[in-house]
């Protein structure tokens, strides 16, 4: 739906190094796949949220199919400063997908995180961070190629077991001219075991540009304490904002405001009945019995989950 906003992108444009340069830590909502979309985002901007990022598009996909762009990417003149992720691997399409997205967003974030086996083998997302000549190159591609100065070119990345090489390939994206790194800090291998803050910090330490802390941050006094441990500009949460959208603003779990929010939101944006229902199920893990669970969880309508929230919590 990038035709529908051509008129409102130049008065709403934003320059999201501004937040870094607030003196407050930034609180970022992380790219999900299937759930950082414009509806959840505009949830998430309503609870002190400073920037949001897309779910990771495939960059050639996204220059090559019209189909793509109009189902990949929607967003409204609300939806500011954002970041759209992409996945890409080669300098020129990365760039192609920064020229066609640069009039509605405030930047690109370059995947070179993600562990699932079928980025790694498409040469995707986390196999990046043993490519920095690579990622490097597509980090320059892209700041000569966009005219705009105020348009951000920033990267996700995880951390090596050697953690000099993780300095490197960050200090070679600094040389290209990135604007910020965020940091997952875990290996690729790792997925549920402590995230490594020492790590960041000594990335943080390393740089002279804004790094991001990532990883297993659930509470406003998570991203503190994580703020506090890496001294990183800024923190990103997945699954903590899934599980209470408002956790920024200071709740300890999901406010039935914030729940009567989403339906709202919602329902407005078309949110299609399966995503609507599990951003439902995630924000009520905590405030929902094991009984009730049961029950709300294998709703199938739209109108039935409508009457459930109505019912037993007046939304």
């Amino acid at each position: 739906m990038i035709g529908d906003i051509k008129e409102t992108k130049e008065c709403q444009r934003k320059d999201p190094m501004d937040l870094f340069h607030s003196g407050q830590v930034v609180k970022i909502c992380a790219p999900m796949v299937r759930y950082s979309k414009l509806a959840f985002r505009t949830l998430v901007r309503k609870y002190s949220c400073d920037l949001c990022y897309t779910p990771m598009i495939v960059a050639a996909d996204f220059v090559r199919s019209a189909k793509a762009r109009d189902s990949e990417f929607t967003t409204n003149k609300g939806d500011h400063p954002l970041i759209v992720q992409f996945a890409a691997k080669e300098a020129q399409v990365l760039c192609d997908a920064a020229r066609i997205i640069c009039p509605f967003a405030d930047g690109i974030d370059l995947n070179c995180g993600c562990p699932q086996r079928w980025a790694i083998s498409e040469g995707y997302g986390a196999c990046l961070i043993n490519k920095p000549e690579l990622v490097k190159d597509m980090v320059r591609h892209v700041r000569s190629q966009i005219d705009n100065p105020k348009f951000s070119i920033s990267i996700k990345i995880r951390i090596h077991e050697d953690l000099k090489r993780t300095v490197d390939l960050c200090q070679k994206a600094e040389a290209a001219g990135v604007s910020w790194i965020t940091v997952h800090g875990r290996s690729i291998e790792e997925r549920h075991q402590p995230v490594h803050y020492d790590a960041i910090k000594v990335i943080k330490q390393s740089m002279s540009i804004p790094i991001v802390a990532n990883g297993d941050i659930k509470t406003l006094k998570d991203a503190e304490n994580v703020h506090h441990l890496t001294e990183a500009d800024g923190v990103m949460v997945a699954r903590g904002l899934l599980a209470n959208p408002a956790m920024f603003a200071g709740y300890e779990e999901t406010p039935f405001q914030c729940i009567q929010d989403w339906v709202d939101i919602a329902l407005e944006h078309g949110t299609p009945f399966t995503c609507f229902h599990h951003h439902l199920m995630y924000m009520m893990e905590h405030i929902t019995s094991k009984q009730e669970k049961k029950v709300f969880n294998v709703l199938s309508s739209t109108s039935a989950v409508l009457d459930y929230l109505n019912d037993h919590y007046g939304v």
